[in-house]
């Protein structure tokens, strides 16, 4: 059977079986593009054929892409991995650490060991976290009114740390000051910079942080599972007037698109013959960046937001700048040293440097880490390496 009819009779059956409502997934090797396919509805309620070109909020997938763009910045001296951020952002020059709470309840909090890093903030060892998966942090959010990422204000910005940088990975919100540094290294805003430096080179025509008629029109609609399994669209979307452009999280596109942003990584920083990254600046993003700290494991806060995430359960996870990385083959096929990440709305991808393969595939369901959509994510995987070594 061809690598086409593999992993359709995969996504059909999942479709079939009620486990997401739509899909739209996408794999390549190092000479291009090897499938593509989408699967199901785009809105559950209302239809509309989920297709090639389907428009997904692509959320912390949009990270990989901050995080390129800041290493362009490196290559021309414009920013530094390992001076004080605060020479680009003042903001970040005395963030303190918060160490938990009083017995009345007010936060307690203390100076950091040391300046804050682009190094730290590309790895997530920053200290900043999420209120997803950081209760204390939701806590402080909370007595200080402090809004959610989401709300793409400068106000959500605003947090402490809740760990010394370089002491410990925590995901967080990280990659929004990468995307603010960006914009203050290049003078553009993270939409222009994005485009002009990224899109336009790797035709990645529907990506952006607005959405445009185009990209509405091809809009998939986000869905929340229920404690007893069922699917129910809902009204979401990122702040269409924002106060910054959320880097760590903001960007629309399809899944086409983003196979081209994969492709240019796991073919060295270049695809069709333009140069976005140089091979050696590829190769230090790929390489372990937080020595013998851990990455990867999540416990949630906030359930209706996200399940427990561990991709690689009993494996040792690290992070480069910008990426998950496995350290060990995994059941599914992909090397050791592969990169990965995923959006919150059950987006992922990943980059198999060593086997020369990279896929994507992207749902729209909510709460994060969905058994189904991981399930699924997993099948793909397994269907793709088995049909491409046959």
């Amino acid at each position: 059977m061809t690598i086409k009819n593999v992993l359709d009779r995969v996504f059909t059956q999942a479709v079939e079986a009620g486990e997401v409502p739509g899909v739209a997934a996408f794999a390549a090797d190092r000479n291009g593009m090897i499938y593509e396919g989408a699967f199901g509805v785009r809105d559950r309620a209302e239809g509309g054929a989920m297709t090639t070109d389907s428009v997904f909020w692509i959320a912390s997938m949009t990270k990989a892409i901050t995080s390129v763009a800041a290493m362009q910045l490196v290559e021309r001296g414009k920013l530094a991995l390992d001076a004080p951020i605060a020479d680009v952002l003042p903001d970040l020059a005395d963030r303190p650490v918060l160490e938990g709470f009083d017995a009345a309840g007010k936060p307690r909090l203390r100076p950091a060991k040391r300046p804050i890093t682009l190094r730290h903030l590309l790895t997530h060892t920053a200290g900043f976290g999420y209120d997803i998966w950081n209760a204390d942090l939701g806590r402080y959010m909370a007595q200080k009114e402090i809004p959610g990422i989401i709300s793409c204000a400068n106000a959500a910005l605003t947090t402490p740390l809740t760990s010394d940088p370089g002491e410990k990975w925590q995901y967080g919100i990280n990659i929004d000051f990468v995307g603010k540094a960006v914009e203050k290294a290049s003078g553009e805003t993270l939409e222009t910079y994005f485009r002009n430096h990224i899109f336009s080179p790797l035709e990645m025509k529907t990506t952006g942080f607005i959405l445009d008629q185009t990209r509405r029109e091809r809009l998939v609609r986000m869905h929340v599972r229920g404690a007893d399994g069922s699917l129910t669209p809902i009204a979401f979307e990122i702040p269409q007037t924002p106060e910054f452009f959320m880097g760590g999280g903001g960007l629309y596109g399809s899944g086409r698109d983003y196979l081209r942003f994969t492709r240019m990584l796991l073919n060295g920083g270049t695809l069709d013959g333009v140069q976005i990254l140089k091979p050696e600046t590829v190769s230090t993003m790929a390489q372990n960046q937080i020595g013998g700290l851990e990455a990867g494991v999540m416990a949630t806060a906030l359930p209706d937001s996200s399940n427990d995430v561990n991709f690689f359960p009993g494996m040792s996870q690290k992070w480069g700048l910008g990426f998950l990385i496995n350290t060990e083959d995994t059941i599914g096929g992909r090397k050791a040293g592969s990169l990965a990440w995923a959006g919150l709305g059950n987006t992922y991808f990943w980059i198999d440097r060593d086997a020369g393969l990279t896929g994507v595939i992207l749902s729209q369901i909510l709460p994060f880490a969905d058994h189904k959509a991981v399930a699924l994510y997993g099948a793909f995987e397994r269907a793709l390496y088995q049909a491409y070594q046959e």
